[in-house]
């Protein structure tokens, strides 16, 4: 028997189809409860308990209960990076599903990544604070800049609180859709917010974050400035 981490066994567990439905629905970043996921599935919920208790032993959903409901997340951030990769690698080979109607459009303008901004509006974001030298490549790591510092700061985002938490500040995320990069991180989730407690945006059904008309117009006048 070979020895190391068996990938194996965690394949198999994304690459059932109904768990790999659930799985893509948690990336909203909320959440759900087990008929949800079952919805989401297509299949019936005591099925979709079984998957989730076999989602849950092999480390990649956490439960927990909350009066008559169980809710269900993604076990962490690993995951999700694990799950955008996999989105990313099947859209760059050609393992697309078919949504029909103006959905897919909406989703690939702007939607969750997890917990923070994906999209053609997230890969702008990046793009744009990258051509500013708000945020830089150094190595590996991505790094905000001491003008990044102050920019976020007029946005009203404190950073260095952010900088307390055990997740990194920022980290580059590989958009499925746009096959571009866009801002991870707590950086990343602390923008989605700012903007979400601006009314620029709200987040849709699944995935989806819908900008008002005047908000898109501030996202990209004030946070997302193109050269």
């Amino acid at each position: 028997m070979k020895d190391g981490p068996d990938i194996a066994r965690l394949a198999a567990l994304i690459g059932d189809p109904a768990r790999a439905n659930m799985l893509a629905a948690l990336m909203a970043g909320k959440a759900l409860t087990a008929s949800e996921l079952a919805a989401e599935a297509g299949i019936a919920a005591p099925t979709a308990s079984a998957h989730l208790a076999r989602l849950e032993a092999g480390g990649l959903v956490r439960q927990r209960r909350q009066g008559r409901h169980k809710y269900v997340t993604l076990a962490g951030d690993e995951v999700a990076q694990v799950l955008e990769a996999l989105m990313g690698l099947a859209a760059g080979t050609g393992h697309l599903r078919t949504r029909p109607g103006p959905r897919d459009a909406e989703l690939r303008k702007a939607r969750v990544c997890y917990n923070h901004l994906a999209g053609d509006l997230g890969t702008r974001l990046y793009d744009s604070l990258a051509a500013r030298n708000l945020i830089r490549a150094e190595g590996d790591s991505l790094v905000l800049t001491p003008a990044g510092v102050a920019a976020m700061a007029a946005f009203g985002i404190d950073v260095a609180d952010l900088s307390r938490g055990r997740a990194p500040l920022c980290r580059a995320c590989l958009d499925w859709s746009e096959r571009r990069t866009h801002l991870a991180g707590s950086l990343g989730r602390a923008l989605l917010a700012r903007i979400e407690a601006k009314g620029w945006a709200r987040r849709g059904e699944a995935r989806l974050v819908r900008f008002t008309p005047e908000g898109e117009a501030a996202f990209c006048r004030e946070l997302a400035p193109l050269p």
